[in-house]
């Protein structure tokens, strides 16, 4: 059997991990920071006296780009973690109600189409265009896939997971049809988006993708108790006293709160939302109290520790971050499956 840990000792690996990939990623670029040049930065914060290079470089461009990553990181590893105990299966992604395709559906039409059917929302919108397009995009595909699973006056996971996929399916073949219209330029832009990236972190953005996700796991906190009573069933959570229909449709919307916010700013991230959960229940077990925060940690981390990697691996240039997540996530989702083969 796998050795389970405290909690304590679960949330205080996973914020010493943060911290981590925090001081790494901080210090790691173009334009590298040593570590008494960064504590020197933050000692002198809010003071508007230094003005050095590593000052400048780490307040306008390191800080929002950590930020941001730890938001999406959260926002992503939480979510997942809400998928997992609403599906009761250890291989559910936030994906499955059909926010990252929805977002990238409408982020396509909005690239591609937008010039012709709404040429007045860049004049007027500017850069918060696509991002606002993206969001509404993801909104309205996961409310599709909850509608389509509603029957007899329940949410049925079943419905819903087969709608996901349906859904799902029909999105890509939209994206396809898309890339097929577009142009080289809007081509490469949609690409760029596709395999995701923080490279785009501005403070306005960041302070709104931070809040939105901030607010998601305040509201997910609350589904805790509830979700590990799901663990036992829908019948035995609702003989316990839990409305088990609330409870999905509050997981569903702060699922789709956190993911679409983070999607439409960075692009398609994948995979946190599937490993960060997991590695922590190998650890701590299934208790929601733990996973929920332990997740989120951990999920930002990750994040933190890939756009690392994204920066300075081919430094000048910049991987995606998507591609460097799915190169972690695929050979980890192919041992979950063989893992967890008997209960699928």
């Amino acid at each position: 059997m796998t050795q389970r840990f405290t909690a304590r000792a679960v949330l205080g690996g996973s914020a010493l991990l943060l911290v981590a990939a925090l001081v790494v990623g901080a210090v790691s670029g173009a334009y590298a920071i040593s570590l008494p040049q960064l504590w020197n930065v933050l000692a002198t914060l809010g003071q508007g006296a230094d003005k050095s290079p590593e000052h400048l470089v780490f307040l306008n461009i390191r800080l929002p780009r950590l930020v941001l990553g730890v938001a999406a990181g959260a926002g992503l590893g939480m979510a997942g973690t809400l998928m997992q105990g609403l599906f009761r299966n250890p291989l559910a992604d936030p994906g499955l109600v059909g926010i990252s395709s929805g977002a990238a559906l409408a982020a396509g039409m909005t690239i591609i189409l937008g010039a012709w059917f709404w040429p007045v929302l860049p004049r007027t919108l500017g850069s918060w265009t696509l991002v606002l397009m993206a969001f509404g995009g993801g909104l309205s595909v996961t409310l599709l896939i909850y509608t389509l699973s509603r029957s007899e006056g329940g949410t049925r996971m079943a419905l819903m997971l087969l709608a996901g996929i349906a859904v799902n399916a029909l999105a890509s073949a939209g994206l396809g049809f898309l890339s097929v219209m577009a142009t080289d330029e809007q081509l490469r832009s949609l690409q760029f988006w596709l395999l995701g990236s923080l490279g785009g972190a501005r403070w306005s953005a960041v302070l709104l993708v931070g809040a939105a996700v901030l607010l998601a796991c305040v509201a997910a906190r609350s589904l805790a108790a509830p979700l590990n009573a799901i663990a036992l069933g829908e019948a035995q959570a609702a003989l316990l006293g839990v409305d088990v229909e609330r409870v999905k449709r509050r997981a569903i919307l702060v699922t789709a709160v956190a993911v679409g916010a983070v999607t439409a700013t960075t692009g398609i991230i994948g995979f946190i939302g599937l490993i960060a959960p997991h590695w922590v229940r190998m650890v701590a077990g299934p208790d929601h109290r733990v996973v929920l925060p332990a997740s989120a940690l951990l999920g930002a981390a990750l994040v933190l520790a890939a756009d690392t990697v994204a920066r300075t691996a081919m430094a000048p240039a910049e991987l995606p971050l998507g591609v460097l997540t799915a190169f972690i996530g695929v050979p980890m989702f192919l041992w979950m499956l063989r893992r967890f083969r008997g209960r699928i």
